[in-house]
């Protein structure tokens, strides 16, 4: 998947942002190193709505590849129930002083066959293996895709030095 097509500053409550900031336009955060920290994130917390309204979070492992993040569970969730009610959703790596949200859909994939999982198996044992988590290859081959989740963005935040570098990216 091709990184964003857009990268500027969102606009923010006057007083958050000082102005040579706000109308400059250095500082902007690449989203090569943006996709580097989701990337080596090993944990994405991510928000759902459920049908009724109320927001639900839930942190999730993955991997992310080639623009996506990938991940797997059970249908019967809630998360994955909310999902397949409503696709949109938001991830969010960092600690509030540096973060990555990311806003996009997630939506149940189709069966991959052993080939096409083989990259996403060999990225979550790379993470959660010491963990004891690495799935094989064809985990994701069933009819329903093995649970297999693929979430894919749509616009991004980023800050590693809040206001100065708040960057927003438009996919």
């Amino acid at each position: 998947m091709p990184g964003p097509s857009e990268r500027d500053r969102p606009e923010l409550p006057e007083g958050y942002v000082p102005a040579e900031v706000a109308e400059g336009s250095d500082g902007f955060i690449e989203w090569a190193i943006v996709e580097q920290h989701l990337t080596d994130a090993l944990h994405y917390w991510m928000a759902t709505t459920r049908p009724d309204g109320r927001p639900h979070v839930v942190p999730r492992w993955g991997a992310w590849l080639d623009g996506q993040l990938f991940y797997d569970g059970s249908p019967e969730t809630v998360h994955a129930r909310n999902l397949a009610e409503n696709p949109s959703c938001a991830l969010h790596i960092g600690d509030g002083r540096e973060a990555m949200i990311v806003e996009g859909t997630a939506v149940a994939s189709r069966p991959l066959t052993a080939s096409e999982g083989a990259p996403i198996a060999a990225e979550i044992g790379r993470k959660y293996g010491d963990l004891g988590y690495a799935p094989e290859p064809d985990a994701w081959s069933g009819p329903d895709g093995g649970g297999l989740v693929v979430f894919t963005p749509t616009k991004a935040l980023a800050w590693y030095d809040f206001p100065n570098d708040l960057t927003r990216f438009r996919f």
